[in-house]
């Protein structure tokens, strides 16, 4: 099996695209290769590898005798794409007009990872509640770019891209990941305990806490606001007739107080 391992990331096949092509799970297609034996794989999981890569069999001698050419690439990867159908699927949840080849596949790679997690019985609550603040995150991150550089730092320690790539504000990138770095260094070695924290995270619930008031204290202000230039109009609700000159006597009204 090591063999077909080398074979499947010489080819540059993900295991999401090929668990998407076998139709099972991220975690069974490890569970596969994980196996001494490809003939140990379920009978219609194993001929669908088979005409994928298109061999007989998954013996050693015959996956060593495969010869990887430019032609046999796009072989591969024309009957990939045909039996993944992935931008298909996933035309029946998102539009995908305007989105190149790239980011639709993107796309439905993270749709496939999302529902993989939620679908874990084992890690169910734990997952949800992590795609949950994952999509807070999504939906902040035009206001916040330390998010990107999050994002960025991940990607680069477990892996996925080199080191010193930037892809962002190259300093304010460098800047966050080495205080990312010391930070989560001095976390996993134990440095930093819940005593030694509880003023600096006292500190934190109070900036959270403020801001949230600060915030409901301007939409009261807001709504307070949307009354009265309801009143002033003569109007009893906003509706998509009177929406911008309900919003015009708004920012009249808030004008005044200048």
């Amino acid at each position: 099996m090591g063999k077909l391992n080398e074979l499947l990331q010489e080819l540059g096949i993900s295991k999401v695209r090929l668990a998407k092509y076998l139709r099972v799970s991220r975690q069974m297609v490890y569970n596969y290769l994980e196996l001494d034996d490809i003939n140990k794989w379920p009978k219609e999981k194993k001929i669908l590898l088979f005409k994928l890569l298109d061999i007989e069999d998954g013996s050693e001698s015959t996956l060593q005798s495969l010869k990887i050419t430019t032609d046999y690439l796009m072989a591969v990867e024309s009957r990939l794409n045909q039996g993944v159908k992935s931008s298909s699927d996933l035309d029946n949840y998102f539009d995908l007009k305007g989105l190149g080849k790239e980011e639709q596949n993107l796309l439905a790679d993270i749709n496939y990872l999302l529902k993989e997690k939620l679908l874990d019985e084992n890690k169910k609550e734990e997952n949800f509640y992590a795609i949950q603040y994952l999509y807070h995150m999504l939906q902040s991150i035009d206001n916040v770019p330390e998010i990107k550089y999050i994002f960025g730092y991940m990607s680069k320690t477990t892996g996925f891209t080199n080191p010193e790539d930037y892809r962002f504000n190259e300093d304010k990138q460098f800047i966050f990941e080495g205080i990312l770095y010391s930070a989560l260094t001095l976390y996993n070695n134990g440095g930093a305990s819940r005593s030694r924290l509880v003023d600096s995270h006292k500190r934190f619930v109070q900036e959270i806490e403020q801001k949230n008031e600060e915030k409901l204290s301007r939409t009261q202000q807001l709504n307070t606001i949307r009354i009265q230039a309801l009143k002033e109009l003569g109007y009893t609700e906003m509706n998509e007739s009177n929406a911008a000159e309900i919003i015009e006597k708004i920012a009249e009204i808030e004008s005044r107080k200048v």
